[in-house]
């Protein structure tokens, strides 16, 4: 009898990174806390925070990136958008990380608050390539960035994309983070265009557990990522087991993993909705284990 796939050895060891979004109540900071800590033991190369659609939740993730900076072994990496500030107030935002240790950002053109079509901000960085030049100018930050392996919903086209996306690491990006997507064959051929246009830095796999199968179907729609058939027959019929719901979301999202590092992929980033229990029992199955924590 041979093993199934899932079951299978990695080829080689893998890393996982997270992703947490700050929380408006009380409730939500107490669910994000259980998360980090969670999720800290497994030593992520490190976790970031995002930003509200319009800058609306700048104070609330500058204070998540700083608790967990402060609280935590994690290296919390902060979101930035170019909406809602000016080029002058943006530098000031990201030099005011700097001096706090923060070395990561993740530099976002960002969506406007009330989802109609984007503006720059006048005054602002325009795009996010022009915001990654600009937090360059400030201090030698890592930067991360998006990448769309179906294309940005916006985009003239996929090639209009790629060269944008090409700009963002030419002006000084070091990894780029991918929205998610749900068929590995999506992310395989992404990646081949990537290497034909010389994109030479790594480009992460975005992975989102799916909780709510008609809410991530509707979200999909409005971000441009295709939802496939094969999903929609497993979610059927589990609208009221949100358990088997958990079981199937896991298993789902591990398999996508292991196909991928099948290819060679070492790197995921988990989009964890503030859930610690998906991302960790993807996280095991992947081969990744608690680590001890140095002694002080």
């Amino acid at each position: 009898m041979t093993d199934l796939p899932i079951l299978a050895a990695l080829t080689r060891p893998v890393r996982v990174s997270f992703e947490f979004f700050p929380p408006k109540t009380d409730k939500m900071a107490e669910q994000l806390w259980d998360c980090v800590r969670r999720l800290e033991p497994l030593a992520p190369p490190f976790v970031s925070v995002t930003y509200g659609a319009g800058g609306s939740t700048r104070e609330r993730t500058h204070d998540t990136v700083m608790r967990i900076a402060r609280e935590t072994d994690l290296k919390p990496a902060a979101h930035l958008t170019c909406i809602g500030a000016t080029k002058e107030e943006t530098a000031d935002i990201a030099r005011r990380y700097w001096d706090e240790g923060i070395r990561h950002i993740v530099a976002l053109r960002g969506d406007p608050p009330d989802g109609g079509k984007y503006q720059p901000t006048p005054g602002g960085f325009a795009y996010a390539s022009d915001l990654v030049t600009g937090l360059k100018k400030v201090a030698d930050f890592e930067i991360s960035v998006a990448a769309y392996p179906e294309g940005h919903p916006e985009a003239l086209s996929l090639e209009a994309d790629l060269d944008n996306l090409k700009r963002k690491i030419d002006n000084g990006a070091t990894r780029a983070i991918s929205q998610y997507f749900f068929d590995p064959d999506t992310f395989r051929r992404f990646l081949d265009r990537c290497g034909k246009a010389g994109i030479t830095v790594p480009v992460v796999p975005g992975i989102l557990p799916v909780t709510n199968f008609a809410q991530v179907k509707k979200f999909s729609a409005a971000c441009g990522a295709s939802v496939p058939a094969w999903m929609a027959d497993l979610f059927e019929g589990l609208d009221d087991d949100p358990e088997t719901r958990k079981l199937v979301a896991a298993t789902v999202a591990a398999e996508q993993c292991r196909a991928l590092a099948a290819d060679g992929i070492d790197e995921f980033h988990i989009y964890t909705l503030n859930r610690a229990d998906l991302a960790y029992a993807i996280s095991h199955v992947l081969g990744v284990r608690p680590k001890a924590k140095k002694d002080a």
